[in-house]
């Protein structure tokens, strides 16, 4: 689908290989496909791999392992380190438009600034000294080895203005601002420009990000418009927070090893990031696609999203409730079909729990633990249960001859058999786990428990 300003929809998702996918990245990622597919459009990844100390093939591959997982899969994938002739033609554009420009101070030079600043109650904003060196002055400092630092030079007589697709219209006064560095002494890159470079090269329609971007947005918006392009669309997210209701450090190392850990369902966390901080209820859904007909920014509210890892393992039981066979039956134990599934479905919270359920039906299980009044129960049980159609509904019919031949019922009925069938006080229906045990293990336990 074509978006308004007749493009492709296309978004991208930009992580640093520095780190593994935490869980705010993995929100991001997830809107920006999430918008893509519900326009037919297009995903990308882009690796942000410039800072060459920290980026690392391991992590770049790390991310991409932690998308499938997800099932965000991207129809490309570009490197930055692929890309320096690109950002070195398009800088030497700016620098002949006199919009990039050099300068000279030590880290330690601006922050004595930002200090005088800070003591006379002015804003740290760079005062654009450098703009008054002569080329006398630059040549001398190049004798002397410094090598400069290079800022984007902002065009103060206008204010930035764009309609944010969350947030609405916004608009930063350029004064008020720092001419960012884009490009340190040693030649390598920060994020502002070749971020924009990118985004007109791979024709990007629409970023999604967080609301800590924005002031990016506006110095990037005029980066745009100096390399005489027109930029995408741009909708900042509010923040993830933590259930105490304030910003967790926590969620900075809640990443995909730890949702896999804790046994979570990628589609159960992406249900969960999809809804939150939207005005539309968090619910389980069958698959991905059951969360892109309602996607639109217009029901992202400005609030904080509050993320619950308790939420998260309730929603993640709603969803394995809901689960046919033919979803999962490639993680289920062996020997599970569908009459396994269903009986032990409702009964768990996480998958791995199937495997300890299914020991239960396959055994063999510890003898329960039982009073003398409960073992001649059994014992009464274990004979009646000789008689019963296994093959039929064995469950009722066992429990109505032991009701009429003791008169025992409810509670008193019920849990004793339990315990010698399965060694558990709860768990599965019975009528349902009784036919996968089966008689000769069922008259086993009985005859053991007695």
């Amino acid at each position: 689908m074509l978006c308004a300003c007749g493009m492709t929809v296309t978004t991208r998702f930009a992580p640093s290989p520095t780190g593994r996918l935490h869980v705010g990245n993995i929100r991001a990622a997830l809107h920006n496909w999430m918008h893509a597919r519900h326009h037919g459009g297009r995903f990308l990844l882009r690796l942000d791999d410039t800072d060459a100390e920290r980026s690392t093939e391991a992590f770049a591959q790390g991310i991409r392992d932690d998308l499938a997982w997800l099932g965000l899969v991207p129809d490309a994938e570009v490197r930055q380190s692929d890309r320096g002739a690109l950002y070195e033609a398009r800088f030497a554009e700016l620098r002949a438009a006199g919009r990039v420009y050099p300068a000279y101070e030590t880290a330690q030079e601006l922050d004595l600034k930002r200090k005088v600043q800070a003591g006379r109650g002015l804003p740290p904003v760079y005062d654009r000294a450098a703009l008054s060196l002569t080329e006398a002055d630059q040549a001398r400092l190049a004798a002397e080895g410094v090598a400069p630092h290079w800022r984007f030079r902002l065009d103060h007589s206008a204010p930035i203005l764009w309609h944010d697709l969350i947030r609405g219209e916004q608009r930063l006064d350029p004064a008020l601002l720092s001419d960012p560095v884009i490009r340190r002494a040693d030649g390598s890159w920060l994020y502002m420009l070749p971020s924009v470079i990118d985004d007109i090269d791979m024709a990007v329609t629409h970023v999604v990000r967080g609301e800590d971007h924005v002031t990016n947005t506006g110095l990037q918006l005029q980066m745009f418009e100096a390399l005489g392009a027109t930029p995408p669309a741009f909708a900042h997210e509010a923040l993830l927070t933590g259930a105490e209701g304030k910003l967790s450090k926590r969620l900075g190392s809640l990443g995909c090893d730890a949702f896999r850990e804790a046994e979570i369902e990628p589609l159960a966390l992406l249900a969960l990031l999809a809804r939150i901080g939207t005005s539309d209820p968090v619910e389980p859904v069958a698959n991905v696609e059951a969360l892109l007909h309602a996607f639109d920014f217009a029901r992202f509210g400005r609030a904080p999203a509050r993320f619950d890892m308790d939420e998260l393992k309730a929603l993640n039981a709603r969803i394995l409730h809901m689960l046919h066979h033919d979803d999962v039956a490639d993680r289920l134990p062996a020997g599970m079909d569908a009459d396994g599934w269903h009986a032990i479905r409702p009964n768990i919270a996480t998958l791995a729990e199937v495997r300890d359920w299914w020991a239960v039906v396959e055994g063999p299980i510890a003898p329960a633990a039982l009073d003398e009044s409960d073992r001649a129960f059994i014992a009464t049980a274990a004979h009646l249960a000789e008689g019963v159609d296994f093959a039929a509904d064995p469950w009722p019919a066992l429990t109505t001859l032991l009701k009429d031949e003791t008169g025992r019922k409810g509670r008193a009925l019920f849990l004793p058999l339990r315990r010698a069938l399965t060694g558990r006080d709860h768990g599965p229906d019975m009528a349902a786990l009784l036919p996968l045990i089966g008689r000769t293990r069922a008259l086993e336990r009985l005859r053991a428990a007695n």
